[in-house]
């Protein structure tokens, strides 16, 4: 991808659409390489399918004059003590467009779907040592001190 830093900006936020899926299959491994985390091609394939479909998971691409350089994809979920939640599960945007708005945003996009929904909250998670995004979650949302724990089941 070019470099776009000094463009002045022109950024569309919209559902994620069938022509969109070669930059977002960067999009998404690239946010899979950060974590960490390796998937066989057929998940790629599967979480897509699921994305345009609306299954249960939706998704939001930010274009920035005309190309894909984010992703959000989120879910609504009940809980014991509230109605819907939504929860931002992933967030990239690529390293060219970084510093432009683009993360903040697509959060913003999907904190409007989330009020369309009458969810109760809207939340995600990082990692402690994700500075970049932390200096950006630490200005829009409020850190409530929760710590995560994974239990293997396997």
């Amino acid at each position: 991808m070019a470099d776009l830093s000094n463009e002045p900006i022109a950024l569309d936020i919209a559902p994620l659409r069938a022509e969109d899926r070669d930059r977002w299959n960067v999009l998404a491994r690239g946010y899979k390489t950060f974590y960490e985390t390796e998937l066989p091609d057929s998940t790629y394939d599967e979480v897509w399918q699921r994305l345009l479909n609306a299954d249960g998971v939706y998704g939001f691409g930010a274009h920035l004059q005309g190309n894909l350089v984010g992703i959000a994809h989120y879910l609504f979920h009940r809980t014991v003590w509230m109605e819907d939640s939504c929860y931002l599960q992933d967030l990239f945007v690529d390293e060219a467009a970084r510093g432009r708005g683009v993360a903040r945003a697509l959060i913003e996009r999907v904190a409007q779907a989330a009020r369309e929904h009458n969810a109760s909250r809207f939340y995600w998670q990082t990692r402690q040592n994700n500075v970049t995004a932390r200096a950006l979650y630490d200005k829009i949302a409020q850190h409530r001190g929760f710590i995560r724990y994974d239990y293997p089941l396997k």
